[in-house]
């Protein structure tokens, strides 16, 4: 076979100009070698400390805690001033080690041994038996180390892994410890290694597919081997569509690519509204014998980029709806759970987001699964930093070392998810203020096309017009700018082969369920809460969402917009917070602040009333909100300001049964004040949302929607009495006995008649029996510093979440909420396996 290198073999002329164009297959990441692979999760021993000797095979850890991956030791707190607020207030810093007992049959002897993790933060060192076997600083990233020479076959082995994350590595929560997956790897000689599979297509039709898989085979044998690769392709109902087989001759100790072309006969198409998926399986046989097997989903779909028309997704123009997002899952910290990750991006697609940024690190392998499977797609993003630092322990002490090999492996693991769009290099690197930066942006730009030449190279720009003057953004393929929305039109007119959206957007900030009266432009309030009143509050570079939503309107060529954020984070407590220069750039100046007020979704998934504005501009499905909630004793007969979000015509507004009138959409606006920074101090005038000035008295408050003069969609909300109840809502009723899937209880103070209280400050206390354990709970409040692992929470404005994780045996699960002064709930869940 054709053993030439993978860089010659996928280095191609691309020319990026007024047209991009790339028609390709892709698949997932999470590609398992069925036969060999094995979870590695289980019967971990820990301890956080400067221990001397642990990497030794004999060390004595019987003291150590046991724990099972992915596990984030920060998380378990405590929050303190003296962890950085900036990052959490958590203790994201320190040594903390690792170590895992283990056996390898005999019967394996004559194999390859490996170890996969899918990522540790950071600065992660592993031994085994004592041996080092290799290091990794990036903590997003993914590695293998071959571990065969240290292995003891059919005797006890010992795995030790050192991390030593350090403060401010990054500007936001990292976390700290193995918090991704790891596998064991047992593989014959004659193997598929890590990302050995490359899969793109000739061309795509609704009748015909052509798809081309590069396979990588190793041989590690000391003699030429003779086999074969089988690779066969499966559609969703578990039926073989196509199938081709392939002879290899591999010369000893030596790596080759098998290149193998097949035919998909009318092929269901993957897009945002139908994600249809395949299965890819390979084999390798040696004299008929099945040594190895790798297998991955994929889906069949083309793409373009172009100056006319935007972003075609199969030839249709799709206009990017997107939310950027950091890692953390937010009671859970950083720890992967693929529930979670699945959870939160059901909540943004039910917002209308169709797209995601990675910001600003490579994702977890399961985030591109779930985006896969859900028809969101995805810029994945490499890095934060280059040479030139954010903050004294990022990634630029780093750069210099290993920034080829991250970008180059980052693209390896993703390359094949349909999901994934275009490559990120950077985020607001220092750079963009460089002369000489666009030579680091053209070499991670020329690295991108080297190792997938089917997707354009992005970065997200902010110091306008640098990122022009000094050439960086001619080095990448698409223009990404962050908060410069009424710029769009320049750039382009200035630049008109060039393609540019919204890499990053709006930023503003509120609490949910908080509304301080008057509404006013960046408030600072005793409270460390953000009113709810959105747009009007937030950092120096922020602007009201209804900005961006007017120039995505104007400038039809832009792609689209990736809002700041889609879910609250961990970390960057902007607004309140602060760099303090005694302190090395700790944001401490307004703690307990410890999480960010961006997003129009809380820490907990619990919608704000932004959540809302969003969906009016981003979903067809007829819907109205309004705003605020309507319990204002002691304001009775002041003026209370009354918003209405919706994507049909007019809103009419009642009160007591007594209509305020109708409002139009887009004919009848709404002042927002505004000190944005490119506007004067004053007002923004919004034609996204409706408001009524109401005299206050204790109610009922209606809104109905009409589109074409016909009722679509009403929403009520009523005067709360006194608390009286808590009621138990659980996501699912049933999940999986695995012993990792999750059930997300919304915890509701509720009056006798079932409304919500909306300043209910009340503590639970929970109690669980049967087959689950409590592993976590939360309120949203960017200001608690209580623990997340606790059998307690005070609601914050009514809610607050209980998070349940299922055992391995399949039961019921019997969950106990109650609080003084209140009426207790119970509810049932079933685990099956």
């Amino acid at each position: 076979m054709d053993n030439r290198a993978c860089k010659s073999l996928i280095l191609r002329s691309i020319s990026f100009s007024l047209l991009i164009a790339f028609l390709f297959l892709s698949t997932s990441c999470k590609t398992t070698t069925s036969l060999n692979d094995e979870d590695f999760n289980n019967d971990w021993l820990f301890l956080k400390g400067n221990v001397s000797d642990a990497k030794q095979f004999g060390f004595n850890d019987s003291e150590w805690r046991k724990v099972d991956l992915p596990h984030d030791w920060a998380i378990e707190g405590p929050f303190s001033i003296e962890n950085n607020a900036r990052t959490g207030g958590l203790p994201v810093h320190g040594t903390g080690w690792y170590r895992k007992h283990f056996q390898i049959s005999k019967e394996n002897s004559d194999k390859i041994i490996s170890v996969e993790f899918d990522g540790a933060m950071n600065n992660a060192h592993v031994w085994v038996n004592g041996h080092f076997a290799g290091n990794r600083p990036y903590g997003y990233i993914g590695f293998e180390f071959d571990i065969t020479p240290f292995i003891k076959f059919g005797e006890q082995n010992v795995i030790a892994v050192r991390l030593s994350p350090k403060d401010l590595s990054a500007r936001w929560y990292p976390g700290a410890g193995i918090y991704r997956n790891v596998r064991i790897k047992t593989n014959y000689k004659l193997h598929i290694p890590q990302w050995g599979t490359k899969i793109t297509t000739q061309n795509v039709s609704k009748s015909h597919a052509k798809i081309n898989f590069t396979t990588s085979v190793c041989n590690k044998f000391k003699t030429q081997q003779s086999a074969e690769l089988e690779t066969s392709i499966v559609n969703s109902d578990g039926e073989i569509v196509s199938t081709i087989t392939s002879e290899i001759i591999l010369q000893a100790n030596t790596t080759g690519y098998v290149d193998q072309l097949i035919d998909i006969e009318n092929p269901k198409i993957w897009d945002i509204k139908h994600p249809n998926l395949y299965k890819s399986l390979s084999k390798i046989s040696i004299q008929g014998k099945i040594i190895d097997s790798y297998e991955s989903e994929f889906g069949v779909r083309t793409i373009k980029f172009t100056t006319e028309n935007g972003f075609q997704l199969n030839g249709k123009t799709v206009k990017l709806q997107g939310v950027c997002m950091h890692h953390d899952l937010g009671p859970l910290g950083a720890a992967v759970n693929y529930r979670a990750t699945e959870r939160q991006m059901q909540i943004m697609k039910s917002m209308g987001v169709n797209a995601l940024r990675t910001s600003h690190n490579p994702p977890s392998p399961e985030l591109l699964q779930i985006c896969d499977k859900l028809g969101i797609v995805v810029i994945v993003e490499a890095f934060d930093e280059w040479k030139l630092g954010k903050v004294i322990n990022g990634y630029n002490k780093y750069f210099d070392e290993w920034h080829e090999k991250d970008l180059r492996d980052m693209i390896k693991r993703d390359r094949n998810h349909p999901s994934v769009i275009m490559w990120s290099i950077g985020n607001e690197i220092l750079e963009q203020s460089r002369k000489d930066g666009w030579k680091i942006a053209k070499e991670l730009t020329e690295i991108c096309h080297e190792e997938d030449s089917t997707r354009p190279t992005t970065a997200g720009f902010n110091y306008y017009p640098a990122p022009f003057t000094n050439q960086l953004a001619k080095y990448v393929d698409i223009v990404g700018m962050n908060y410069w929305p009424l710029n769009y039109q320049e750039i382009l007119d200035a630049n008109p082969n060039m393609i540019v959206y919204g890499s990053e957007t709006s930023s503003q900030t509120s609490s949910r369920g908080v509304y301080h009266f008057p509404i006013e432009a960046n408030e600072q309030h005793q409270t460390n809460q953000v009113s709810s009143y959105d747009g009007t509050v937030g950092p120096p570079w922020a602007y009201a969402p209804d900005v961006e939503f007017e120039q995505q309107e104007k400038v039809t060529r832009s792609l689209g917009e990736f809002m700041w954020t889609g879910f609250d984070y961990l970390g960057e407590p902007t607004p309140y917070g602060g760099k303090d220069n005694s302190t090395n750039g700790y944001w401490n100046t307004d703690w307990p602040s410890r999480s960010s007020y961006f997003a129009p979704v809380d820490l907990c998934g619990f919608p704000k009333d932004r959540y809302y504005l969003y969906q009016s501009q981003w979903t067809t499905k007829p819907m109205v909100h309004v705003l605020p909630h309507w319990n204002w004793e002691g304001k009775e007969g002041d003026t209370i300001p009354v918003y209405s979000y919706t994507n049909c015509d007019e809103v009419e507004l009642f009160v007591n049964g007594k209509s305020f009138g109708k409002k139009i959409k887009g004919v009848d606006l709404t002042p927002i004040p505004a000190e944005f920074h490119f506007f004067p101090k004053g007002m923004y005038q919004s034609k996204y949302r409706l408001s009524w000035d109401v005299p206050y008295q204790a109610g009922t408050l209606k809104v109905v929607a009409y589109k074409n003069g016909k009722i679509e969609a009403e929403k009520t909300i009523h005067t709360a009495g006194k608390a009286y109840q808590i009621k138990l809502i659980p996501d699912r009723k049933t999940i999986s006995a695995d012993g990792k899937d999750l059930s997300f209880i919304t915890v509701r103070v509720e009056d006798k008649d079932g409304n919500l209280c909306p300043k209910a400050n009340d503590l639970v206390k929970f109690s669980i029996e049967g087959k689950g354990e409590i592993v976590a709970v939360g309120n949203g409040d960017a200001t608690s510093t209580k623990a997340y692992q606790a059998k307690k929470r005070n609601a914050f404005n009514g809610l607050c979440l209980l998070i349940v994780k299922s055992t391995t045996i399949a039961g019921e699960i019997t969950i106990n909420a109650e609080s003084d002064q209140l009426i207790t709930n119970e509810i049932s869940i079933s685990t099956k396996k």
